[in-house]
């Protein structure tokens, strides 16, 4: 953990630098695509430059310098070529030229001899290697006035950026490089940014509560099918191989409206190894038109954070489309919390288990969202609700709760957990450290009654709340104030006063041994009265 955070601070420190250049020019929501689009082109280039290392020395847990990595490179290539492409691209994927190697731009950066357009070259050959490259650089202007009003100063910009970048070492950051990146820069300068464009990145704490508890019971099963319908950075279905005993058997279904934030998980599953066998990805909306609808189309886990009480269309045609038809009523049109929710349970297969991100406003809310709330308690299918602490999320302060929901649970109890008052305050956000996460997967899996944290409540103790789910109804996190002394008190009160008349007394006795004058008489008769009249009193 401790060199986590040591990697995490290097990389922070580095995209400030790289930031700092690009504020004032843009929106932070527009330069943390440059940023993130250049760290994964960066890794991409890093990556090929050890693989050639290897392939001539044998596997490795140090490296030389790069231009030592690069000179071997360059070597091998100009004595031949083809044989060097032949041994790298099929098992990297892709192979770049050496002329659009990061480390290359940064040699001519440093010389002063870079230039835009050899960049551009370099996303639009690796763009043309295979579709799982396709448009990821898409967002990358680097024709923008935004970066300089003319082709010099967009040069310098992009120029210093890269310098800046290449001060990371990608393969020393042991985490989730594109996941850490997006959620420093989102927290430190995008939080309104990411609110504005219903981008909710979920942190890593929320992620491993939700991987931990959807994995238990499925820890051996290979292959393994995880699916989220909104998937942002992708960050939050690759926590579950952490929990996994075959991890390299995952296979990454999601969907993500966003065009930007979709590249961003193609990215992010790239980076982690992930084949392009094993990776299912949608650019689309997920409410709008149901996907997947081919098989596989239900999975081992269903992971989601939707943007919270979302608008969506409600069209009565939705009404017999089979995620939502047995429910007999829709999500409001303001509020599609539970057209998401309902969208995950659908594709979750009998085995499986589903963990979603919703505001407390689904645990109680009336009318449509009522209705289907009772429905999913009648047939058993929520399992647990946790509620965590407010502003643990960048973007958004509000409280959420985590649902857990499963098919064919032979019972009706639903497990709650009110997880609201752990966490640490840490800035701006409150963080959610490994004590308290270990608290939740733990309270989680024995499913016992804790005094003011957790209550299993049994389905007639939940129909008598009229379905109601309010956390508070079920687990009291009240605590009485100690009884109050009154004998005490009054005794306390007359020992103070008589302290006070001492005083007054006191005082009395030296406002009389004063020298009066004609000047002062007025005053210090006006002070006996004062001391009088409280005394008498």
């Amino acid at each position: 953990m401790e060199r986590r955070i040591i990697m995490a601070t290097g990389l922070n420190q580095q995209l400030w630098a790289s930031a700092d250049i690009l504020r004032g020019k843009m929106d932070a929501s527009e330069y943390k695509n440059y940023l993130l689009g250049l760290i994964f082109y960066k890794y991409l280039s890093d990556a090929q430059l050890r693989e050639v290392y290897e392939q001539e020395n044998g596997k490795t847990d140090t490296f030389p310098e790069r231009s030592t990595q690069y000179a071997g490179f360059m070597e091998w290539y100009e004595e031949d070529k083809d044989d060097l492409i032949e041994n790298i691209q099929p098992k990297q994927g892709y192979f770049i030229q050496p002329d659009q190697l990061f480390y290359h731009y940064r040699i001519k950066a440093d010389n002063y001899e870079f230039n835009l357009t050899d960049l551009q070259a370099g996303f639009n050959e690796l763009e043309r290697q295979g579709e799982e490259f396709s448009g990821l650089f898409a967002d990358i202007d680097l024709n923008s006035t935004k970066l300089g009003s003319n082709a010099q100063q967009r040069n310098v910009t992009i120029t210093e950026v890269l310098r800046a970048l290449d001060e990371i070492d990608l393969f020393e950051h042991n985490g989730d490089v594109i996941g850490d990146a997006y959620e420093y820069l989102i927290g430190m300068f995008a939080a309104g940014a990411g609110k504005k464009a219903g981008e909710f990145y979920t942190p890593q704490a929320v992620s491993r509560i939700m991987s931990e508890i959807t994995s238990i019971g499925q820890e051996s099963r290979a292959p393994f099918h995880i699916y989220d319908p909104a998937m942002g950075s992708g960050s939050l279905m690759l926590n579950i191989r952490r929990y996994l005993i075959n991890p390299n058997q995952v296979h990454y279904h999601g969907q993500e409206l966003n065009t930007t934030t979709f590249n961003l998980a193609r990215m992010n599953l790239i980076l982690h190894g992930v084949d392009k066998e094993r990776m299912n990805l949608n650019n689309g909306d997920t409410l709008d038109a149901d996907w997947p609808s081919e098989e596989p189309y239900q999975f081992d886990s269903v992971v989601m954070n939707p943007p919270y009480s979302a608008k969506w269309s409600a069209a009565d045609k939705f009404l017999s489309d089979p995620r939502f038809e047995r429910f007999g009523k829709l999500a409001p049109k303001s509020k599609a919390d539970f057209a998401f929710l309902l969208h995950g349970f659908y594709h979750l297969k009998e085995s499986g288990t589903m963990g979603i991100v919703l505001p407390h406003g689904v645990l109680f809310r009336g009318a449509a969202e009522g209705t289907i709330r009772q429905a999913l308690l009648e047939m058993g299918a929520i399992d647990a609700v946790i509620g965590l602490p407010a502003n643990i999320f960048f973007g958004t302060s509000i409280p959420t709760t985590v649902i857990i929901l499963k098919k064919n649970r032979s019972r009706r109890d639903v497990l709650f957990i009110d997880a609201s008052q752990d966490f640490e305050k840490q800035k701006n956000q409150n963080v959610l450290l490994d004590e308290h996460i270990d608290k939740i997967v733990s309270t989680y899996k024995k499913r016992e009654d804790i005094e003011r944290y957790a209550h299993v409540a049994s389905f007639d103790e939940i129909q008598e709340n009229d379905f109601n789910l309010n956390i508070p109804r079920y687990v009291d996190t009240f605590e009485e104030e100690e009884p109050v002394d009154l004998v005490a008190v009054n005794t306390n009160l007359l020992k103070i006063n008589e302290e006070l008349v001492q005083q007054d007394q006191t005082l009395l006795s030296l406002i009389n041994d004063f020298s009066e004058s004609e000047e002062n008489q007025a005053m210090i008769e006006s002070m006996r009265l004062l001391l009088r009249g409280g005394h008498d009193e």
